[in-house]
């Protein structure tokens, strides 16, 4: 019966998605609920240039922005095919991808929880071999489900394990393959390095760079703009700084941060910032929630 809820609201047409996004965004907001605090946080210690109107108004267009990425992805992992496929209007930079491809290694392909992240890994599974990291569910019953929707057009999905951290190092030794990295959450205490992001002292992961230095493999990042008035979303491909291979892994790890930074200030009001991303401090600091 869960599942039939979901199922339901796949086929709802994306401007409801949006509408009803909206609404859930501003409710969140007015209610001064979790996420919103934290999102006003996030963008005090990120975004001090910016006056406290200014701020306020760009968590609150973001909590909206995250409530539609969220109904929306339903539609993208069990909607229509075709309709899901025909979401995508614009592709800027695909050239990158394709040339990074032709080498005899495989590529990293970053994705930022900018825009909608799902659609980065649909369309390329659509296009492309690809095998792509992602955290299970505590509900394994929802894990299936969204599991089934990101592979619904051939992609491979391995856990962020040791087991699947070892599938993709394989993956990535395969030519003209894709191998999908979220690289802004935080990996966990003792697992990551501390480095600059926003200016903020952060644990951030070095899997990516790590692969990218041991393997020689390129790095291309990719997200997914949301049009404006549901019309669907425009992709955006770019190669990053070459000093993401850096041997140093803290070195490597800043290189990543600040061309995230410079991708996530394009589109700030589409950024996840309503996720914690700073919750663990470096030892001796203040927590800055």
């Amino acid at each position: 019966m869960r599942e039939f809820w979901l199922l339901l609201l796949a086929r709802l047409p994306l401007p409801i998605l949006h509408s009803t996004g909206w609404l859930l965004g501003q409710l969140v907001w007015m209610l001064r609920a979790k996420p919103a605090r934290i999102a006003r946080r996030n963008l005090a210690v990120c975004l001090p240039e910016l006056d406290n109107r200014a701020r306020r108004r760009l968590a609150r267009r973001s909590l909206i922005a995250t409530a539609r990425t969220l109904l929306e992805s339903f539609r993208l992992w069990h909607g229509p095919a075709a309709r899901v496929i025909n979401l995508v209007r614009h592709v800027e930079g695909e050239h990158w991808l394709r040339s990074a491809l032709e080498k005899e290694t495989g590529v990293i392909l970053l994705v930022p929880h900018l825009g909608n992240w799902e659609m980065i890994g649909l369309y390329c599974s659509r296009h492309y071999p690809i095998t792509s990291l992602y955290r299970t569910q505590r509900s394994a019953w929802l894990d299936d489900f969204i599991l089934r929707g990101r592979q619904r057009f051939g992609a491979e999905l391995v856990t962020t394990t040791a087991r699947g951290v070892r599938a993709s190092v394989r993956a990535l030794k395969r030519a003209h393959r894709i191998v999908g990295i979220l690289p802004d959450q935080n990996p966990g205490a003792g697992a990551g390095v501390v480095v600059p992001f926003f200016g903020i002292r952060t644990n951030t992961p070095v899997l990516p760079t790590r692969l990218a230095h041991q393997h020689n493999a390129p790095v291309i990042c990719a997200w997914a703009e949301r049009l404006p008035r549901a019309r669907g979303f425009a992709l955006h491909f770019e190669p990053l700084d070459n000093a993401i291979a850096d041997p140093d892994p803290e070195q490597a790890a800043a290189a990543m941060n600040r061309e995230l930074e410079r991708i996530i200030r394009q589109k700030p009001e589409q950024y996840w910032w309503s996720h914690p991303r700073f919750r663990y401090r470096p030892e001796g600091e203040e927590p800055i929630y």
